[in-house]
């Protein structure tokens, strides 16, 4: 089985940092899942089949916060001891607030005229941005150690990744 004291990171093999190399957490993930999973497990004693769905669990919840670049980012300030999605704090630029909030009137705008074109260029740049974000937040975590900013970008990035599946289920309403 598994050992329930390692990291995420630990728990795969891999570095502890946001630059993550998505094919090695994929490999790593198969390779732990097939080890631990119930199935395997099927003739087994009843606590060797519970410990065997408690290790395939928390590797699919590691897995799944590695995977996303906003749950790895949260993942790693919380290694830190920041909480970067505190329920009293929301706060975010007022610029980036603005924008977002013209994009979204766009969108339903857009939306609203039934312009795909609008609405899939629109969610072209919003997905840029965020890939822009992600690279800086690679930054700020793996080089700088900038953690208060760092912990600032992460609630930014996770409102363009929002931004972007609204934006994409508008079109996907538009091409229906």
């Amino acid at each position: 089985m598994i050992d329930f004291s390692r990291n995420h990171f630990e728990l795969f093999g891999l570095p502890v940092r946001f630059r993550c190399d998505n094919e090695a957490l994929d490999r790593a993930y198969r390779a732990l899942q097939g080890d631990v999973h119930p199935d395997r497990f099927a003739a087994a004693t009843d606590a060797d089949r519970r410990l065997a769905l408690q290790s395939s669990s928390r590797v699919n919840e590691a897995y799944a916060a590695l995977r996303d670049p906003v749950a790895r980012a949260q993942y790693l300030l919380a290694l830190r001891g920041i909480d970067a999605m505190p329920a009293h704090d929301t706060r975010l630029p007022l610029p980036f607030l603005e924008r977002q909030l013209e994009r979204r009137e766009e969108a339903a705008a857009a939306a609203a005229a039934g312009d795909l074109d609008a609405l899939e260029t629109m969610l072209r740049e919003v997905r840029a941005e965020a890939r822009a974000l992600e690279a800086r937040l690679g930054t700020l975590l793996d080089v700088d150690g900038a953690w208060d900013e760092a912990s600032l970008r992460v609630r930014e990035l996770r409102f363009l990744h929002k931004l972007a599946e609204d934006v994409d289920a508008m079109a996907a309403e538009v091409e229906a």
